[in-house]
């Protein structure tokens, strides 16, 4: 069994052993974030065109993969999560406020407020069609990007209304989540959506075998201190140092009394 294997069967049954069974289906994973950001690779595309007799760069593309596993991490360890098909059916009929930005920062380029974001769900997934202005300095950047190829991702920020583990919790379904005040965009990394979190997780349980030993030995001690881990192994303690062996007497380090009684014995020889 591989490494990562193993710790997936250690953390399904570490979830199956704390799962409360009157918990609601909305129950997340444990210390989840309740909007995380989920990144998918999707093809992006832009393009000039005429709307409202205005000139406008259209980009659309797919912002969420409907039935596609990804990995994640919790409390426990690694697992599996999908956005079930039909997970955004509800949000989309509630008409939510979404807006449209890169890398989930700075000012909105379009939003469904002004009627320059469409949201859609079909068999593939979450899609999106904005229409930014071309007269912004950071529509052109980023249109420049896509056609340079340079980003290539996208991502949305929903929250998650519910969801539920596989019967062996190895997997998590998001069956529906809410888009309102979330936003949808291209990102510059995405191909494996994780949380900071979950991606922090995975770098540190990768680094592990090539850490260095001082950070390996402070890890160790952090670890073994934490109460949630189960018993702390007994407290090392070094054997003692052995004492110094005596050094032999020398004539220079000899005692007046030693002295004296070595002068009586060769006296007493002669």
């Amino acid at each position: 069994m591989s490494t990562m294997t193993a710790l997936r069967a250690q953390a399904a049954a570490a979830r199956s052993a704390a799962a409360d069974t009157n918990a609601p289906a909305t129950a997340l994973p444990r210390d989840r974030p309740e909007s995380p950001e989920i990144r998918f690779r999707s093809q992006l595309r832009a393009k000039k065109v005429m709307r409202e007799d205005q000139e406008w760069y259209e980009v659309s593309g797919y912002a969420s993969a409907f039935e596609q596993g990804y990995e994640m991490y919790d409390f426990y360890g690694p697992y599996t999560e999908v956005v079930s098909h039909g997970a955004a059916d509800a949000t989309l009929a509630a008409d939510p406020e979404v807006v449209f930005r890169f890398n989930h920062a700075g000012t909105p380029m379009a939003g469904t407020r002004n009627q320059r974001l469409q949201l859609w769900a079909d068999d593939a997934g979450l899609g999106q069609r904005a229409w930014l202005n071309p007269k912004r300095a950071d529509v052109q950047l980023l249109v420049q990007a896509l056609e340079d190829d340079d980003v290539r991702e996208q991502s949305f920020m929903f929250r998650i209304t519910s969801g539920q583990w596989s019967p062996d919790y190895t997997e998590y379904r998001i069956n529906s989540f809410d888009l309102n005040r979330g936003d949808v965009g291209p990102v510059t990394y995405g191909a494996n959506p994780h949380t900071s979190v979950s991606a922090r997780s995975g770098d540190f349980l990768a680094s592990i075998p090539n850490m260095p030993p001082l950070m390996a030995r402070e890890a160790l001690a952090r670890l073994t201190a934490r109460a949630d881990l189960g018993a702390k192994p007994p407290a090392f303690t070094p054997p003692p140092t052995p004492a110094p062996a005596p050094a032999a007497p020398s004539a220079q380090g000899r005692s007046i009394t030693m002295l004296r009684t070595q002068l009586l014995v060769d006296a007493g020889q002669d």
